[in-house]
């Protein structure tokens, strides 16, 4: 159990049969009546925002979220494996558990898995990967005097905007969060 008062950003609790990290807390002491803690909680499993009041010194529980590192070794239609680091034990994880995760994922990728009571809860993706252009359009001399973009499908399926430099054949850098170009790496 975890006093509110004592709450701070990241903390992740067990409320009405959820789990939820806090997003934003204040404590606030109106000049009339009892203390209260002003939170803003993200269910973790479904994404969604919630905004709740707890009375000071209020206690809900502490969930204990296990972190483990894992590599990706394949995927078999819509399921994709993993193994722990650790002990090479396999999990398996369809791609609805991974979301937009999957538009990133090569093999032998390291990723960081979220447990809670055995239940897989999320997975954490480097910030950045390399991948492969295997296919744009051609550049032309002259083509970065306007700064432009165009759009360089990777290895992995993902559509990303790119500058017109950029061939088939390059490794770019590739913002795992935003799915934004960051650079061209060195061929």
């Amino acid at each position: 159990m975890v006093s509110v008062t004592d709450f701070r950003t990241g903390l992740t609790i067990e409320l009405d049969g959820n789990i939820y990290s806090v997003v934003e807390f204040m404590h606030v002491k109106p000049g009339k009546g009892a203390a209260f803690v002003r939170t803003k909680l993200k269910n973790i499993r479904t994404g969604f925002t919630v905004e709740k009041t707890f009375n000071a010194g209020e206690k809900v529980g502490l969930a204990r979220i296990e972190t483990r590192d894992m590599q990706y070794l394949y995927n078999n239609d819509n399921e994709y494996v993993f193994m722990d680091m650790e002990n090479y034990e396999q999990l398996t994880l369809s791609a609805d558990k991974l979301g937009d995760g999957v538009k990133y994922l090569k093999e032998n990728m390291e990723v960081q898995i979220q447990l809670y009571e055995g239940e897989t809860i999320g997975v954490q993706l480097p910030n950045a990967v390399e991948l492969e252009v295997v296919e744009t359009d051609p550049s032309f001399k002259g083509d970065t005097a306007t700064g432009g973009s165009k759009p360089a499908k990777c290895e992995t399926g993902v559509v990303v905007q790119v500058p017109f430099f950029v061939e088939v054949g390059d490794i770019i850098q590739v913002d795992t969060r935003s799915g934004e170009y960051l650079k061209r790496m060195n061929k």
